[in-house]
C-alpha cells in the first residue's frame, strides 16, 4: 500500500511508454499526436469499406455446387445465414496510438522511438454512434488535452488493476490501461455503453489515401507548416492530398486554424467529410480496385476489440449506415472550455451535458454553432454583427452549470432532431467546408 493519492499511484501492469521531444524541424509536438486522419479513414473504411468489401465478395459468388459427405462422415453444412444490418444502435470507439513500436521504416529511427514507444497515447479519439433506427449517425471527437477522471481499469496484461485518477489528461487512458481503459473513460464521461472499439496506428495513412486516389479538400487560405514531415506549403484552393502529403495535412497543428489541437480537430473534420463524400458518392464503392485496396490498407493498421474480430459484425455495422445519408452524418467536437488551473489544458464545458444527453437518449442532433477553429462553410450566411449595448456580451459557455442548476436540454426542432447549444462545433458529411490556414 501507499499513502500517495490514487491519481499519483503507478499503474500496476501497465506497459512501458516512452515519450520524448523530437527536433522542431521534424514534427515538434505534433508528431507525438495520433493522426485523426487515420481514424477518419478507419471510421469510413474499416466500418464501411472493409465491411462492404466482405459483403460484396459474398454476394458476388456464383451458385455453389452441393457437396456430399462420405458414408460415416458428418453431413456437410450447406446453408450460410443471410447477413443484414445489425439490429439496434451501435457505439464504436476508435482510438489512435502515437506509438512507433513495430511500424518499421523511418519509425525505427532512434529519435522516433524516443518520441513514443510501447502502448502510446490515444491522441485522437472518436466515438461513432449509430442510432437505433439507423437514420442518423454521430461522430464525436474528444480533445486530447481535456482533463477528465479516468476510472480504475483492468491491466492490459491481465495482472491486476490499473488505478485511475481524479484528474488526468484524456489522452493518457490508452497508455495507462490499453483500449479497454480508453473505452471505460469515454463511457464514464458520456454515460453510454460502448461494446465495440479499435486502436489504429498511423503507419498506413499514406497507403489508404493512395487507395482512394487521394482526397480533395478545399483550402480557404494557404496552409504552411514546417513542423510536419514532409513540410506543408499548400496554396489556397482545392487540393487533392495523397500519401505523405495527406499524412502531414492530418498531423498539422501549427499550419491550421489558431495553431491549437482544437483547431486541428476541425481541420480533420474537413478531411473526414470529404473522404466520406468520396466513398459514398464519389464512386469508391463502385470501384473494386480502390475498394479492396482501401480495405486491405485499413485492416492492416487496426487492432480491433474481440467484439469486432468477426468480419460479419463489420458487415452488419456497415449495412446499418448504408441508407443514413450524408446530411444525417454529424461530426462534432466534444465541447470544452479552458482549464482554470492550466492554460494549456481544457475541461468539459456545460454544453457537454447536452451532447451526453443526446447520445444516451439516442436522439438525432442538429448543429447550430460554427464549423470550428480551422474550418469554414463558404455557403453559410454571415451572422449580423451584434448591436453595441455598451456592455460586454454574456458568456455563452462555462465549465460548470449556471446558478439555476438546470441541465442544458437539446432543443427539439420539430423534425425529430434536437438542436445542440451553439457552442458545440462541427459539421455534417454533406457540408463541403474549407480549411483555414494559420496565417
Amino acid at each position: 500500500m501507499t499513502d500517495l493519492p490514487r491519481r499519483h499511484q503507478r499503474a500496476k501492469g501497465s506497459p512501458a511508454v516512452r515519450h520524448g521531444r523530437l527536433p522542431r524541424r521534424r514534427v515538434a509536438s505534433s508528431v507525438a499526436k495520433l493522426l485523426a486522419g487515420v481514424v477518419a479513414v478507419a471510421l469510413v473504411s474499416t466500418v464501411s469499406v472493409a465491411a462492404y468489401a466482405v459483403w460484396d465478395v459474398s454476394r458476388s459468388v456464383k451458385t455453389g455446387v452441393k457437396l456430399v459427405a462420405l458414408p460415416g462422415h458428418s453431413a456437410l453444412p450447406q446453408d450460410i445465414p443471410n447477413v443484414g444490418a445489425i439490429e439496434g444502435g451501435v457505439n464504436l470507439l476508435l482510438t489512435g496510438t502515437d506509438s512507433r513500436s513495430g511500424l518499421g521504416g523511418i519509425y525505427e529511427l532512434p529519435e522516433e522511438q524516443d518520441a513514443s514507444s510501447g502502448a502510446g497515447n490515444n491522441d485522437v479519439t472518436m466515438l461513432l454512434h449509430i442510432a437505433q433506427d439507423h437514420k442518423s449517425m454521430m461522430v464525436v471527437s474528444f480533445p486530447r488535452d481535456m482533463m477528465v477522471e479516468i476510472p480504475d481499469c483492468p491491466a492490459p496484461n491481465g495482472d491486476g488493476t490499473v488505478y485511475g485518477s481524479d484528474n488526468a489528461q484524456f489522452n493518457t487512458a490508452l497508455s495507462r490501461g490499453g483500449l479497454a481503459c480508453a473505452v471505460l473513460t469515454v463511457e464514464q464521461l458520456t454515460g453510454v455503453q460502448i461494446p465495440f472499439a479499435a486502436t489504429v496506428n498511423f503507419a498506413g495513412v499514406s497507403a489508404m489515401s493512395k487507395a482512394v486516389g487521394g482526397v480533395t479538400v478545399c483550402l480557404a487560405s494557404p496552409v504552411v507548416d514546417e513542423h510536419t514531415n514532409p513540410p506543408l506549403d499548400l496554396p489556397a484552393g482545392n487540393r487533392t492530398l495523397v500519401g505523405d502529403e495527406a499524412l502531414s495535412f492530418l498531423r498539422s497543428r501549427y499550419g491550421v486554424g489558431d495553431g491549437s489541437d482544437l483547431g486541428r480537430i476541425s481541420n480533420q473534420q474537413v478531411f473526414l467529410s470529404a473522404l466520406a463524400r468520396k466513398i459514398v458518392s464519389g464512386g469508391v464503392l463502385a470501384n473494386p480496385v480502390q475498394l479492396y485496396a482501401l480495405a486491405k490498407a485499413a485492416v492492416a493498421n487496426v487492432t480491433p476489440s474481440e467484439s469486432l474480430r468477426n468480419p460479419t459484425t463489420l458487415v452488419e455495422i456497415a449495412l446499418a449506415v448504408k441508407d443514413t445519408g450524408l446530411q444525417n452524418m454529424v461530426f462534432l467536437q466534444y465541447p470544452t472550455v479552458g482549464d482554470p488551473d492550466n492554460v494549456n489544458r481544457v475541461v468539459p464545458s456545460y454544453a457537454a451535458e447536452a451532447v451526453n444527453e443526446a447520445l444516451v437518449k439516442d436522439q438525432p442532433v442538429k448543429l447550430t454553432g460554427s464549423t470550428g477553429r480551422a474550418a469554414e462553410d463558404p455557403t453559410a450566411t454571415a451572422t449580423p454583427a451584434p448591436t453595441d449595448t455598451g456592455s460586454p456580451p454574456p458568456s455563452t459557455d462555462t465549465a460548470t452549470p449556471p446558478p439555476s442548476g438546470a441541465a442544458p436540454t437539446p432543443t427539439p426542432t420539430g423534425t425529430g432532431a434536437v438542436e445542440l447549444p451553439d457552442t458545440v462545433t462541427g459539421q455534417t458529411a454533406a457540408q463541403q467546408t474549407c480549411t483555414k490556414g494559420n496565417n
